[in-house]
């Protein structure tokens, strides 16, 4: 083999290999179609800097934009039966399972933390819609009712962001169980004075909206965000009408009186901050210094494409209870 076969053809061949690149390397928003860097989508808290749709944010980065210096400590939650009803459609239930487990890192979609916002201390809910549509089963319905009682016992706000699709429908009549036991807990907090706010993301449907992320002291929506019990289209067949412009979005339901209020995704924080300071009756940090939280402690790349989860979820729609 002379040096043209074994240096020369070898350097011409690599000008035509394709190279690769990361998924999400590049991200289109939704409403507008700008293409936007995901390093700075990251850098700006998950929002289009051109249009300010607000993407989903992933839950790392959720909890580390939310606490002081983005230190938080995780709330472990009871184990519960994997599989009760053994149910199987086009897949077995256990397999779901496992796939939404090593797409996002999680046991199931409510993850629970403890921390401090402003130098208040905090317990954190936050519903994951990546793992199956973040639907509310045993699992999420514990995890839920394990955070209430965690701020009971460390008499601390309870705030919940939300995002779901509704009760998972493998669980069939124990996820619709979920929703008074979740009822209950909340229902312990407001007894025992103690602050619960839900933050409503996009999107929050189904039996989830019927009952704990209705149940907030103050509810506070995301801009944009789908919030109802049953999808817009199953309305609109439904009673034979079509439907205001925005109908089910935050804006709309603030018009109407059902949420508090829109809040920017960068205001949010501070928001809450003041918010649970008045709640409960605390005054603000003395030296006026706060923790922000540190680039460090925002993962730089979600464990999937937002685009994709958006607009590819392929778990069956879960029942509306």
């Amino acid at each position: 083999m002379n040096w043209i076969s074994s240096v020369v053809r070898p350097k011409i061949s690599s000008f035509w290999t394709k190279r690769d690149t990361p998924k999400n390397l590049w991200i289109k928003c939704p409403e507008t179609g700008e293409m936007v860097f995901h390093h700075d989508l990251e850098s700006n808290g998950w929002v289009v800097p051109g249009s300010g749709f607000h993407m989903r944010m992933p839950v790392p980065a959720r909890l580390a934009a939310l606490f002081d210096a983005g230190g938080f400590e995780a709330i472990p939650t009871p184990q519960v039966v994997q599989d009760p009803l053994k149910f199987r459609d086009e897949r077995r239930y256990q397999d779901r399972l496992k796939d939404a487990r090593a797409k996002t890192g999680r046991e199931d979609a409510v993850t629970l933390a403890k921390g401090t916002i402003e130098t208040l201390p905090v317990t954190v809910a936050v519903q994951d819609f990546g793992f199956m549509g973040g639907s509310l089963g045993m699992a999420a319905g514990e995890a839920i009712v394990t955070g209430a009682e965690t701020a009971l016992a460390s008499r601390t706000p309870y705030v919940l962001f939300a995002a779901s699709g509704g009760a998972r429908m493998q669980e069939g009549i124990l996820s619709l169980m979920q929703m008074p036991r979740t009822t209950a807990a909340i229902i312990a907090l407001r007894e025992a004075g103690l602050p619960y706010v839900v933050v409503l993301t996009n999107p929050t449907t189904g039996g989830v909206t019927a009952s704990y992320a209705m149940l907030g002291d103050v509810h506070i929506a995301e801009p944009g965000a789908l919030i109802g019990f049953a999808g817009p289209r199953v309305i609109e067949q439904t009673i034979g009408e079509k439907l205001p412009k925005g109908f089910q979005r935050s804006e709309y339901l603030y018009d109407h009186g059902m949420v508090d209020m829109v809040v920017h995704r960068h205001e949010l924080r501070a928001t809450l901050a003041r918010l649970l300071r008045v709640m409960m009756h605390q005054d603000p940090p003395q030296d006026g210094a706060v923790a922000l939280p540190s680039p460090e402690t925002i993962p730089e790349q979600a464990s999937e494409d937002p685009v994709e989860a958006m607009a590819d979820n392929s778990e069956p729609a879960p029942a509306k209870a």
